[in-house]
C-alpha cells in the first residue's frame, strides 16, 4: 500500500525564503501539497477552512506573533502537529512554545535534509527539538528536577521496550506502526537525550528512574 500523500502548510513572511521553501519540499515525492500564508491570521484562516497534515511554522510574522498563531492552531486542533521555524535560541521562547503544544524547533540555516527529517518525525507523532533547544530544554528539565516534557508518552513507551531489547520490529508490532516510524520516535528519543545509541538510552533512563527497570517490571 502507497504511503500517504501529505499536505503541508508553510508559514513565513519572508518571501524569498518561503520559495525556496516551497521548492524544496514540492521536490520530495511524498508531499502532495504546499499552501502558503505569508502572515498569521492568513495562517490561521487557512487551517479553519483546509485539512493538512503539518503546519511548517516561522516564528517571527508581523501582527500576529508565531508563538499567538501557534497557540490558536492548537486550540482549534490539537492533534494537528507544528514544526517552528527560527533563528532564535533563547529559553524564554522555548517555555512558550513548549506550553502551546508545538511538536518541534528547527533553527533557520540548518541543513534541508534535516528539516525534512524533522517534517517526517512530527507528522509520525514524534517530535524534533534542535541540538541548541535540546540543550535548553535539557537545563529547564534539571532546573525543575523534571524530565516529563522532553519524551512524549509514545517516545517512553518505546524508550521502555528498548530497555527490555525489543527489536524495531517487535516495537513496531507492539504499537501497530510502521519499522519507519519507529526509527523516526528512537531518533528523536537519542536526539533529546543527547546519546548515540540506544543502549546509552536504556542506561540513562534506568539511571535517572525515569522507567521501570526490567527486574522490577
Amino acid at each position: 500500500m502507497a504511503a500517504p500523500r501529505l499536505r503541508v502548510l508553510l508559514v513565513e513572511d519572508d518571501e524569498l525564503f518561503r520559495l525556496g521553501l516551497r521548492m524544496k519540499l514540492q521536490q520530495e515525492a511524498d508531499i502532495d501539497s504546499v499552501t502558503e500564508a505569508g502572515d498569521g491570521e492568513t495562517a490561521i484562516n487557512l487551517v479553519e477552512q483546509h485539512e493538512f497534515d503539518v503546519v511548517l511554522l516561522d516564528i517571527g510574522l508581523p501582527r500576529i506573533g508565531g508563538v499567538e498563531v501557534c497557540r490558536q492552531i492548537k486550540q482549534q486542533h490539537p492533534q494537528l502537529p507544528v514544526l517552528v521555524l527560527t533563528s532564535r535560541t533563547d529559553g524564554a521562547l522555548i517555555n512558550q512554545l513548549i506550553a502551546t503544544g508545538v511538536r518541534g524547533y528547527f533553527l533557520k540555516g540548518g541543513a534541508p535534509e534535516t528539516l525534512m527529517l524533522a517534517l517526517r518525525s512530527v507528522i509520525a507523532g514524534a517530535s524534533w527539538w534542535d541540538h541548541t533547544a535540546t540543550l535548553e530544554i535539557q537545563g529547564i528539565a534539571q532546573s525543575k528536577r523534571t524530565t516529563e516534557f522532553l519524551l512524549t508518552p509514545r517516545e517512553k513507551q518505546i524508550l521502555q521496550l528498548i530497555t527490555v531489547g525489543k527489536t524495531t520490529q517487535e516495537i513496531a508490532e507492539a504499537f501497530y506502526i510502521t519499522p519507519g516510524t519507529v526509527r523516526v520516535h528512537v531518533h528523536a528519543i537519542l536526539q533529546k537525550l543527547d546519546v548515540r545509541d540506544r543502549t546509552q538510552a536504556a542506561l540513562l533512563a534506568l539511571q535517572k528512574g525515569w522507567i521501570t527497570s526490567p527486574s522490577n517490571a
